[in-house]
């Protein structure tokens, strides 16, 4: 059996939506090594793919191409040499998985008549996508951000199936600051005036909400240190094209306008607003105590070890948040481990930083959650005082 990427589409045949709405459901999805071997589960984040290592095809490009390439593959903490490794792009997006720019009954673009997307529904359409390859139980489910979200939900919703987890700069939910500042990106696409509530397919598409939305999104996942390390008041050197505004005049600029210009141009090229809306939305709606009266209780049947990495810079999901999964998930019978990673970038560590996320999980895979919490790890602080618990209560 090849140990090299494979991939495919599966019809899982007819899928309700937690929300309302059924149709019949695609899923994408990339796998690496030997089928035979213990499967690792790997959930991408808001944009990403099922690409996580590897060259993607062309149209899947940025943070969606061969993201986690560091820490996916031979002889690379999730050892494809060890381990069978699959990754499934997610319900609502546009990478293969059915969303709201595929093709409806009608032979239309879905659009706005696509169903509401819920982060449980990534995970019930992960598990059918399992099932039709004959994958019952998961070695792990490794995963960052929303798609560390994904993680906790598959402990939260099939304990029986999973055997450890690491959840990677992520949260039990959202807090207002950062459901403003994904409401202000919403809104920048649904007023773009190429928007048509929706049904943009086959015109001009609304680029210039999109590229708005990006903004916001990439602020929120650097740092102040990290911006202010990489761009700090200097000046680009040229000026992208469409950017002057009335007050531009004899101004100059800025280093930071022309990264978060440039990388919102390309965004609008590799993603479709609706699924942007779509997939901001089930980061927003996500709880883990949904239907629970706690976070514990609805880990309480989860048997399994459970990792948990934040990072010090990260206030999109902060080093708070990781402490509740951490205190939920000990209560169970498995060892859990809060581990605290020291970084200045921002959120977007668990991506550019391999070398730090490595390390942790690892040692998850090949020895479990307990052996991390004994492991020298330079860029790690296991003593980080967990003081702030309370800040984020069960809901």
């Amino acid at each position: 059996m090849s140990r090299g990427r494979r991939e495919d589409v599966v019809n899982v045949g007819s899928f309700a939506f937690e929300r309302g709405g059924e149709l019949d459901l695609d899923v994408a999805y990339a796998a690496y090594g030997d089928p035979t071997d213990p499967t690792v589960l790997v959930c991408h984040a808001l944009t990403g793919s099922q690409y996580v290592a590897g060259p993607a095809p062309e149209g899947v490009s940025g943070q969606a191409a061969g993201w986690w390439d560091a820490l996916v593959g031979p002889g690379k903490p999730i050892d494809t040499r060890a381990y069978h490794v699959v990754c499934a792009n997610v319900p609502g997006s546009c990478y293969g998985t059915t969303g709201p720019a595929s093709e409806g009954p009608d032979g239309d673009p879905y659009g706005p008549d696509f169903p509401a997307v819920t982060v449980g529904d990534w995970t019930r359409s992960q598990a059918r996508l399992l099932d039709a390859l004959g994958v019952d139980t998961l070695y792990a489910v490794v995963g960052g951000s929303v798609g560390g979200m994904n993680v906790i939900d598959w402990a939260k919703r099939y304990p029986e199936r999973v055997e450890r987890i690491a959840a990677i700069a992520t949260s039990p939910r959202l807090d207002a600051q950062c459901l403003g500042l994904n409401t202000a990106a919403r809104r920048a696409i649904t007023s773009d005036a190429n928007y048509g509530d929706g049904d943009y397919y086959g015109g001009p598409e609304p680029d210039e909400g999109l590229a708005v939305a990006r903004r916001i999104g990439h602020v929120m996942y650097l740092s102040k240190a990290s911006m202010t390390d990489r761009f700090d008041r200097r000046v680009a050197e040229r000026r992208a094209d469409g950017t002057d505004d009335p007050t531009a005049a004899g101004f100059p600029y800025r280093d930071v306008a022309s990264y978060l210009d440039y990388n919102a141009e390309r965004f609008t090229e590799r993603f479709d607003a609706n699924s942007y809306l779509y997939l901001l939305r089930a980061l927003d709606e996500y709880d883990l105590a949904a239907d629970y009266p706690s976070d514990a209780a609805a880990l309480a049947d989860y048997e399994g070890d459970a990792l948990v990495l934040s990072f010090t810079g990260d206030w999109h999901f902060p080093p708070e948040g990781g402490d509740v999964i951490a205190d939920a998930f000990e209560t169970g019978p498995g060892a859990a481990v809060h581990r605290v990673i020291e970084s200045d970038y921002g959120h977007d560590a668990f991506l550019v930083e391999p070398d730090r996320v490595g390390p942790p999980v690892r040692t998850l895979l090949e020895r479990g959650a307990s052996a991390v919490t004994t492991d020298a790890d330079r860029n790690a602080t296991p003593d980080y005082p967990r003081v702030c618990t309370g800040l984020l209560p069960d809901a």
